[in-house]
């Protein structure tokens, strides 16, 4: 049981400390551009079935009205919705289990998971940084945000050619394939999450063995 035990925080907290070296793995443009219109396109679907209607312009002496437009089509709800969308990336974590752009999603990552268990059980489980800081935005996390605040500011008039004029197209496919990435680039885009496969075993075993200091270095 206790070789067990140490097999399971060694693939833990080993790939966890791996996936902390920025240098190693940092998003590509695929990646970040996957997640910009995701966020983007999501923010615009909370919003797109408004009924809201808009009046602007100035009411003039010769008693010419404001012209009143649907705030589903208006330059407003756009500009709501780009105003901070990058932030949102920072709600992702890092899943270092997973392959490719899937490493990236909202939620806490198995290995994580995992390693809280074992700290609510009583096992010291050394990071190299205290327990409060565990859920702050990764290394990883973090230069996907300003990657994406770079591409935006890049590409904002595609972003509103698209919603002025070509909303038939999901924004993934006109932002992304038609003005960002070659065609080699693109192989993020396909890959999709089909559910947790993971062994949901192991922090159960893992669970049984309490007191003990690991990190890294000694396993």
């Amino acid at each position: 049981m206790k070789a067990l035990l140490l097999a399971v925080l060694c693939v833990c907290v080993c790939g966890l400390a791996a996936g902390t070296e920025e240098d190693e793995r940092l998003p590509n443009k695929c990646e970040v551009c996957k997640f910009l219109t995701t966020e983007l396109q999501e923010a615009l679907e909370k919003t797109g079935r408004s009924k809201e209607v808009l009046e602007v312009g100035e009411v003039l002496d010769t008693g010419k009205r404001r012209r009143k437009i649907k705030y589903n089509t208006s330059e407003t709800r756009l500009t709501e919705a780009v105003d901070n969308i990058c932030e949102r990336i920072l709600q992702y974590n890092v899943h270092a289990e997973r392959p490719g752009s899937l490493r990236y999603a909202k939620g806490s990552s198995q290995t994580m998971t995992t390693l809280k268990n074992l700290v609510n059980k009583g096992v010291k489980v050394d990071l190299g940084m205290p327990y409060e800081l565990w859920d702050e935005p990764s290394a990883e996390v973090t230069n996907m945000k300003k990657q994406c605040e770079t591409m935006l500011e890049q590409y904002e008039e595609v972003v509103e050619d698209w919603y002025f004029h070509h909303q038939d197209q999901r924004l993934e496919r006109f932002l992304c394939e038609n003005h960002i990435l070659k065609t080699s680039e693109q192989n993020c885009l396909k890959e999709m999450w089909k559910g947790d496969t993971g062994d949901k075993g192991g922090a159960e075993a893992a669970d049984e063995e309490q007191g003990t200091t690991h990190d890294a270095g000694e396993l």
